[in-house]
């Protein structure tokens, strides 16, 4: 159905924008300006701990809001994110970067609480299994973007339009999380559904 493309091509995106861009490039990138590696992992690890952070709160905030609006500022700030990001960059650690990679690692995972919950509230007792499936979606678009943004840095000799293109993806993962649907919507698609035997 419907509902499943969409969230299954956020949450393409998701990975896209999380382990395959900054996961695998970040370090590499950031090095492409200067910056020695170990300090670069070790801002890649920063995002790891604010992870946890935003992944809590987001669920608290899944708990008390719609999941539609909260997948929407998500992808939202991450877009911004990566399209600032080439500027930040630099040979030295700034209080610019530090904020990126605090924002960026309260976002990280941040999306998967509003996209379970949508999961459940469309699909029901088998929100669980489609959840499975939007999740292997994540992956095929980390691979991707993993591969892609290899190319472009050694067609171009720079990440920026590798940056530049996971901006734009999340302002598609924000339309596609906003059409999954109100809560009316989501009701009608549900009962449309098939009725296991």
């Amino acid at each position: 159905v419907p509902a499943f493309w969409a969230l299954a091509a956020a949450f393409a995106i998701c990975g896209a924008t999380t382990n395959g861009l900054v996961g695998i490039h970040f370090i590499p990138s950031a090095h492409d300006h200067g910056m020695d590696q170990t300090t670069a992992a070790g801002l890649l690890a920063v995002v790891g701990i604010f992870d946890i952070v935003g992944t809590v709160a987001s669920g608290w905030f899944t708990d008390r809001y719609d999941p539609r609006v909260l997948l929407v500022a998500y992808y939202a700030f991450r877009g911004v994110g990566l399209l600032v990001l080439p500027m930040l960059l630099s040979s030295t650690v700034r209080p610019s970067i530090v904020a990126f990679v605090v924002i960026y690692g309260l976002d990280w995972v941040a999306t998967v609480p509003p996209t379970v919950a949508l999961c459940r509230e469309i699909f029901g007792d088998d929100g669980t299994i489609v959840f499975g499936w939007v999740f292997a979606s994540h992956q095929i678009g980390a691979a991707a973007a993993a591969f892609a943004a290899g190319v472009i840095r050694d067609q171009t000799g720079s990440y920026s339009l590798a940056w530049f293109g996971g901006a734009a993806l999340c302002a598609v993962a924000a339309a596609l999380s906003w059409i999954v649907g109100s809560s009316g919507q989501r009701q009608a698609r549900r009962d449309s559904l098939p009725v296991p035997m």
